[in-house]
């Protein structure tokens, strides 16, 4: 039986795979947070991201992915190889949250709408910086840089204490992308 606590972990776990896709590890960092310090529940199979040095592990890696997002070429190097990586870790943090539900279905749910997402929004967002990169030399990178960052963190956050805000929040990110891609791709 489905309960509501199985939709709200659903809930958070789209919600972490979307701030996935902005910034691959900024959502495992804040779900490792969050898990450390009791905040949500993690499952069984998943206890170590919230244990100490996963904490450290992931701090670290997001502070290299935000600084190195900044640096020009290396940001349009990394949305190269974040595509598969975002996918990654979307299903993962999809995987980890979800409660009370089989296995079968919560690789099927963590692949296909943690991953999913996580890939949909990180392609958009390369296909973004790709159009800035050619449009202003690069030179707009920065703030587009600033601006995924602050939103995979914000994301995050209200994944993990308003995660109907969250599938709220991801549905609207998708209209506006699909408004967008519409606009700029005839």
């Amino acid at each position: 039986m489905v309960t509501m606590e199985t939709f709200l972990s659903i809930f958070l776990g789209i919600g972490l795979a979307a701030s996935a896709g902005f910034r691959v590890f900024i959502p495992l960092f804040i779900l490792s947070l969050a898990s450390n310090l009791n905040w949500i529940p993690i499952n069984d199979s998943w206890q170590w991201l919230g244990e100490t040095p996963a904490l450290i592990t992931l701090g670290i890696a997001m502070l290299v992915e935000v600084l190195a997002y900044y640096i020009p070429f290396v940001d349009n190097i990394l949305d190269s190889i974040a595509i598969p990586l975002a996918t990654i870790a979307g299903t993962i943090a999809m995987a980890s949250t979800l409660a009370d539900l089989s296995p079968m279905l919560t690789w099927g749910l963590a692949i296909i709408a943690g991953g999913g997402t996580a890939a949909v929004i990180n392609s958009s967002t390369a296909a973004t910086r790709l159009a800035s990169t050619t449009t202003t030399g690069g030179l707009g990178n920065p703030l587009l840089s600033t601006v995924e960052t602050g939103t995979a963190t914000a994301m995050s956050f209200v994944s993990i204490f308003l995660p109907v805000l969250a599938i709220i929040l991801v549905v609207f990110i998708f209209f506006v992308g699909i408004k967008l891609f519409k606009r700029f791709i005839p």
